[in-house]
């Protein structure tokens, strides 16, 4: 059976996140759901997956919710579920940026089709910009465009102020995984009085599902926070691993270096944790391991067992 992945946000005013998390949470282990969903005032943010019906009937409850009817998750599939559990968190902020007072349903950048969006970034009078980490850019990101080398999307503004004098008067397209971030970017520039501000319309996702290979703009893969890793054009599984030492991913020829130890170190971060954290990790490896060999899973339980593992 084949495993479907929704990748979804929705940016609405919900009065009480605890009553929608307990409400969510119900469904989705009654569904057989795997994976992560954040709730805020601010709205909903996630990545879920499970059984075609099982994920239908999870959209259902969340588009039932306040401002989420029009909901519209970017979708994948896999041949294995890539969550070990389920988690449905409260929290201050949907994708944290720490700034008080940033409302995406407001005031926000002019959204780009993802047919649109070539020429818009092929235009030398755009400023171009990830929105996303350092360790998500290194691995892919939009031919040309600006890296602001952040470690966490709290250090956006920052960087903003630390180049204010270069985005005045400019147009500025931002782009970002799925969308949210940049949501909340836009408005953020919007409110710094950067006015001509425009964001990619459902993300890299979308855009690397819909645009074809020969046209596309897009070099390397996209980081996605699940087990795939990372996915390539059509959405494609990609070539990255995850080092369970860091938690970074890790390329294929990173993966040939003397440094990188599966389960507990890569070249990114070898040497940076003492002899019981790595005799720990190396220790883990190798229970995941010898569960693989039993045909069972070694972290978290099966939330339903049609599911494959």
């Amino acid at each position: 059976m084949t495993i479907r992945i929704a990748a979804l946000y929705r940016f609405a005013r919900f009065a009480d996140p605890a009553a929608i998390r307990t409400h969510l949470e119900a469904v989705a282990q009654a569904a057989g759901i795997r994976g992560t969903l954040l709730i805020a005032g601010e709205g909903i943010n996630g990545t879920i997956a499970g059984s075609d019906a099982g994920i239908d009937t999870m959209l259902a409850a969340i588009r039932a919710l306040p401002g989420c009817a029009d909901l519209a998750p970017k979708f994948a599939e896999t041949a294995t579920i890539p969550f070990h559990r389920l988690k449905v968190r409260v929290k201050r902020e949907i994708v944290t940026m720490g700034v008080p007072d940033i409302d995406p349903l407001g005031d926000v950048g002019t959204y780009v089709a993802p047919a649109d969006w070539n020429a818009l970034v092929d235009d030398p009078d755009t400023v171009v910009i990830d929105t996303r980490n350092d360790y998500e850019v290194a691995i892919g990101s939009f031919a040309g465009a600006v890296d602001p080398a952040t470690a966490s999307f709290r250090d956006f503004p920052a960087w903003v102020a630390a180049h204010r004098d270069d985005l005045a008067g400019k147009r500025v397209a931002m782009f970002c995984t799925g969308g949210i971030r940049c949501e909340k970017a836009t408005a953020y520039l919007k409110r710094e009085g950067v006015d001509d501000v425009f964001h990619l319309d459902g993300g890299i996702l979308r855009y690397l599902e819909e645009m074809p290979a020969a046209d596309s703009r897009w070099q390397g893969e996209c980081f996605v926070f699940d087990e795939r890793v990372a996915v390539g054009q059509g959405l494609a599984a990609g070539t990255h691993a995850l080092c369970r030492g860091c938690r970074m991913p890790v390329s294929a020829t990173d993966r040939t270096s003397p440094l990188f130890v599966e389960g507990v170190s890569c070249p990114g971060c070898h040497g940076s944790r003492d002899a019981a954290r790595q005799a720990g990790y190396a220790e883990r490896h190798r229970q995941v391991k010898l569960a693989e060999a039993r045909g069972e899973k070694h972290v978290g339980k099966r939330a339903d067992p049609s599911l494959p593992a």
